[in-house]
């Protein structure tokens, strides 16, 4: 198995949990648990090569139609969740980019949406943890009880203990669709203030922003923002078909495709606002529309860079960030530029805090994509901002340090079996011991 964003280049091995009596014996065996493999950097692969994949372990435990509270087991995806409670009136209250990850993957990182302004992060809505660690303690922890191994274990990357089940808290739904509005912007101050705008009507806010444009065009971008609708609760039950079958001889995402690919996104929208009513998942999960789409990188796959910087300095920081893969010329095919609420998660290594939030992804070229990650990174360093564990590969220690001040505290509840290549990159595990519950 490799990451998404295609490391390493030796692919880990697996073991397969089917039920969670399996899980204990193979951690003896294993270094780190893995889901659906969606994470794009290396916080998901194990520092000893050895993964033990829990996506078998995918059963709804109970669901409570009244208060909309679900216990799964940890491998359940959150398409799963949606397909069978979106036609009950019921819809998970933080969506990623893809529904293909597993809900023990979106606690491990912490995912977020498009309306953290009002939802925060997904830890805001998990009730209760199951967690098993590698001496076969298990701790059942939750914001009442034990609440020192759920703040770890919340975006805690997967190394507290298996993550075997999870309550969540749902969210009412009242219709199947969207209503949404695009809006075209030339200037980065013009995405601030339709953001400013639009966090106090909308349930859900995010930009693509063309990161190549230069001189005036910079920061220019169409935001999109929508509610739910009332009407037919549907959701489909299988994706478009369309796939990229295999890794083509060469990339065909480069520097001349990614400027004219920019350039037609961006004019593609002629008039200043278009209005229309869309299916959930066009919205939620544009990418989903094409299976395997991370081959497009190539075999030398591609990295994320996604930061966080604060609201204050934001068009500065934006600004240089997208002025310095311009003139780095190595582009991204979806860059998104969206803005984080105050809504405070639980988890102490949560990446969401309030400021603006940029996504961009690099094919991989070795050197030169290194350098141009060291000075974006530097720019975020700079600014007070954070960079995202999850689609991370290439951050500082420094940097990391920085950006999670409670890292010391997260280490003493680390399992002493566990640990990441992002763990040995950042958190050295001889800094780590056993708590007990």
């Amino acid at each position: 198995m490799r990451s998404w964003g295609g490391l390493p280049e030796q692919p880990q091995r697996e073991v397969h949990a089917y039920w969670r009596e399996d899980v204990l014996p193979l951690m003896a065996e294993a270094g780190l648990a893995c889901g659906a493999g969606r994470s794009y950097g290396d916080c998901g692969l194990a520092a000893n090569g050895v993964l033990l994949n829990t996506q078998q372990l995918n059963r709804f435990i109970n669901f409570d139609d009244e208060s909309g509270v679900l216990h799964c087991e940890s491998g359940v995806t959150l398409d799963d969740i949606l397909r069978h409670l979106v036609p009950r009136g019921w819809i998970l209250p933080v969506l990623p980019g893809t529904r293909f990850v597993t809900v023990g993957g979106a606690i491990a990182n912490d995912v977020h949406g498009k309306n953290h302004h009002r939802r925060g992060s997904f830890g805001c809505h998990v009730l209760e943890l199951e967690i098993l660690r590698s001496d076969g303690e298990l701790v059942c922890c939750s914001a009442d009880s034990h609440s020192d191994w759920f703040q770890a274990s919340i975006a805690g990357l997967g190394l507290t203990g298996i993550i075997l089940s999870a309550k969540l808290q749902l969210m009412p739904l009242s219709g199947g669709r969207l209503l949404a509005e695009t809006v075209r912007f030339d200037r980065l101050d013009e995405f601030f203030a339709l953001s400013v705008e639009s966090e106090q009507n909308y349930e859900y806010t995010v930009a693509w922003v063309d990161c190549l444009a230069q001189g005036t065009g910079l920061g220019r971008g169409h935001y999109i923002r929508a509610n739910h609708t009332v009407g037919v609760l549907d959701y489909p039950a299988s994706t478009s078909g369309l796939s990229v079958p295999f890794y083509p001889p060469f990339s065909p995402v480069n520097r001349w495709t990614l400027k004219l690919f920019n350039t037609l996104y961006y004019q593609r929208q002629q008039a200043r606002l278009r209005c229309s009513e869309i299916p959930l998942h066009s919205y939620f999960f544009p990418l989903d529309g094409i299976a395997n789409w991370n081959r497009l990188y190539g075999r030398r796959g591609f990295r994320q860079f996604q930061c966080v910087v604060p609201l204050d300095t934001a068009s500065y920081s934006i600004g240089d960030l997208l002025a310095c893969t311009a003139a780095a010329g190595e582009g991204s095919l979806l860059a998104v530029l969206k803005t984080f609420g105050a809504v405070e998660s639980p988890g102490w290594l949560s990446f969401p805090r309030p400021g603006a939030t940029l996504a961009l992804d690099f094919p991989w070229r070795g050197a030169s994509t290194q350098r141009l990650l060291g000075e974006l990174e530097a720019v975020v360093v700079a600014a007070g901002g954070a960079l995202y564990p999850a689609k991370d590969a290439h951050m500082s220690l420094a940097g990391f340090q920085q950006a999670y001040p409670l890292w010391e505290k997260f280490q003493s509840f680390r399992d002493p079996a566990l640990s990441s290549l992002m763990a040995q990159r950042l958190m050295p595990a001889d800094n780590a011991s056993e708590v007990s519950a």
